[in-house]
């Protein structure tokens, strides 16, 4: 009886499994393809091709000889070695069409330093284009086309907040020149915040072949969107290794939107600097897990002390989206449109609040008036600035940062020689506090000439340091 029973059993699994895997009926049916996708993206992303004239050395064959530099090293380091040359270098990269009268979006890095850019369509047509603006800290820059009235095909803006690890993807570019190329992947993870390539990290990191000549070029997801551009990838030998990152879309849409309202990118600031929330800090604040920053400075005056945001309040979420690092929080920051309210999520002294914190351009204020300072003083050659949020931020520096700090200084200058550094703060002069280039110059113009020593207290790195030289 048992037998019977299990032989039925089996029997009807496995008529139920046939009836499941049925014989496909049609070509529909036995066809899956991305080339529906493909048609749609591919006429929006564009070859870029750039070039640039620099100047070489020319040098003697002699000094690359192996058995010359043998015995005699580096002894003529230095030493004139022919005139220069000019050179024209060339180079490719990929872009966008997001707006149909030739706006396209392409990395920094692709167009750094170029002096002619050529766009050409994967129709062939060719266009001169022209910079409108290029961000190194987003690795993102806006061309326009000059197309004399062509409409251009473009490609729809998607949401790179509603990517899923696992989602399907197309890369779309130019890799090694060899023309336009679709590769297809997933999404392997996101938000990949350790990259290191831009200071807004925060990178949707895919499996998609990407390979030098992509950077510029479209990531797209199954409905034909643009999700991201890609940026970079992970390679020991220079091709792919399946592990390739793209800035996300909702960064390059907040770059774009800048850039048509004030011709620049202008990002807003939070007014508070931060730290991530460890282990230890989580069990402390009663979190779940460490996610969150916790405050631990807010710039008077600030957009942050506007909101309320106070020294010991951890931001957990702006606008819904949770912020889980430092460079989540830059992230979320960096994508709000200048004007807008947004809703933080903060907790304080184990309560949970929501503050509208109002998104602000840095200010420059007080204004830079960049100097050169000259004369028979420990700062000669130095070009020094005021400090101030606008300031710091275009310059990537710290923007709670205040005071007077050296932005350039001449080679081989007093300044250089004696071990001043680009970003050191000038807090005082042989105790003469210092807050301001016009104080700078007040106290070196009354101890010009002077004999004696120096001392000159500076903030380098964070670290208050008091220097002495011999007058």
């Amino acid at each position: 009886m048992f037998l019977r029973i299990f032989f039925l059993s089996f029997f009807l699994i496995n008529t139920a499994q046939a009836e499941i895997k049925t014989i496909p009926s049609s070509r529909l049916e036995t066809q899956l393809s991305y080339a529906p996708l493909v048609k749609s993206a591919a006429p929006a992303v564009v070859n870029i091709y750039t070039s640039k004239t620099v100047r070489t050395r020319s040098t003697s064959p002699l000094f690359n000889d192996p058995f010359f530099r043998r015995f005699f090293g580096d002894a003529f380091r230095g030493v004139p070695q022919g005139g220069r040359k000019k050179k024209v270098q060339n180079s490719l990269g990929s872009g966008v069409i997001v707006e149909s009268s030739g706006v396209v979006v392409t990395n920094h890095h692709v167009i750094e330093g170029a002096e002619d850019i050529k766009v050409v369509l994967n129709d062939r047509r060719e266009f001169e284009a022209k910079l409108v603006a290029s961000d190194e800290r987003t690795d993102l820059a806006i061309l326009q086309v000059q197309t004399d009235g062509v409409v251009l095909p473009t490609l729809p803006l998607g949401d790179s907040d509603g990517l899923e690890v696992g989602d399907l993807v197309l890369a779309i570019g130019n890799p090694f020149g060899v023309g336009q190329t679709v590769t297809s992947g997933i999404v392997s993870a996101l938000a990949r915040t350790q990259v290191g390539i831009t200071d807004y990290s925060f990178f949707i990191q895919t499996d998609a072949a990407i390979n030098p000549g992509n950077s510029g070029g479209a990531l797209v997801d199954m409905n034909g969107r643009l999700i991201g551009v890609n940026s970079a990838i992970y390679s020991k030998g220079g091709g792919s290794n399946g592990i390739g990152f793209a800035i996300p879309v909702n960064m390059v849409r907040s770059v774009i939107s800048g850039v048509s309202k004030t011709g620049k990118v202008v990002r807003p600031w939070l007014g508070a600097s931060g730290q991530p929330i460890t282990q230890d800090l989580a069990d402390s604040f009663n979190l779940e897990r460490p996610t969150g920053v916790l405050i631990d400075e807010v710039y008077r005056g600030g957009p942050a002390d506007e909101a309320g945001l106070q020294r010991g309040d951890i931001i957990l979420k702006i606008d819904g989206h949770v912020v889980d690092e430092p460079k989540a929080l830059q992230f979320r920051l960096a994508t709000l449109s200048l004007g807008d309210t947004s809703r933080f999520e903060i907790l304080r002294h184990g309560s949970r609040k929501t503050l509208n914190f109002e998104a602000l351009p840095p200010p420059e204020v007080p204004r830079r008036s960049e100097t050169r300072l000259k004369g028979y003083h420990p700062f000669d050659g130095a070009v020094v600035v005021n400090l101030s949020p606008a300031f710091n931020d275009e310059q990537g520096w710290n923007v709670m940062d205040k005071g007077v700090a050296i932005y350039k200084m001449v080679r081989g200058s007093t300044v250089n020689r004696l071990g001043f550094r680009i970003r050191d703060r000038i807090t005082g002069v042989n105790g003469i506090e210092v807050k301001t280039v016009k104080d700078l110059k007040w106290v070196l113009q009354r101890m010009e000439g002077r004999k004696g020593d120096w001392r000159i207290g500076i903030i380098r790195n964070g670290k208050r340091q008091e220097l002495q030289f011999r007058g």
